[in-house]
């Protein structure tokens, strides 16, 4: 049997309670369950168990060297349903200091962020396979920057996802 998709990721972080307090505030991450200096959370539209968890590691912990001095994960990327969503992340993530970038990628929308230890993560919606015009398909052909209000214009506000 196949794998069919993830289901969740966990993070070692400084501070568990203080990731989940930004995943919670900014992102709408809801509390799964905890452990003695662990956290667990659920995506706001998930029925996963748990989408995330973070393990506390402690504050004196090195910034992470992946991608530039080790191998690691680069970030995770959360699927929104609309355009609407991805706005609306947009304005949490600049209210909170944490946008870091904003990529159109053709076949997909993305917002970048980074957490409170500086882990980058992406939300990001994908164009519905019928809406993409030529040359879109490829997501490695068209990386440019994300012009949303433009994207909302063309889409919409609420064309779902999975249309």
């Amino acid at each position: 049997m196949p794998i069919v998709r993830m289901n969740h990721a966990v993070l070692f972080v400084r501070d568990a309670a203080k990731t989940a307090s930004f995943y919670r505030d900014v992102l709408g991450f809801r509390d799964a369950f905890g452990m003695e200096d662990a956290l667990f959370m659920q995506a706001p539209g998930s029925k996963n168990d748990h989408d995330i968890a973070f393990f506390s590691v402690g504050e004196t912990a090195a910034q992470s060297a992946a991608g530039r001095e080790t191998v690691g994960l680069y970030h995770i990327a959360w699927e929104v349903e609309s355009l609407r969503d991805l706005r609306d992340y947009r304005e949490k993530l600049e209210a909170a200091g944490k946008l870091t970038g904003a990529t159109d990628h053709g076949s997909t929308k993305s917002l970048y962020g980074s957490d409170p230890d500086g882990l980058e993560f992406e939300i990001m919606w994908p164009v519905p396979e019928h809406l993409l015009k030529d040359g879109e398909r490829d997501a490695r052909a068209t990386i440019k920057r994300l012009d949303l209000d433009k994207e909302i214009a063309r889409f919409g506000l609420d064309t779902k996802a999975t249309a």
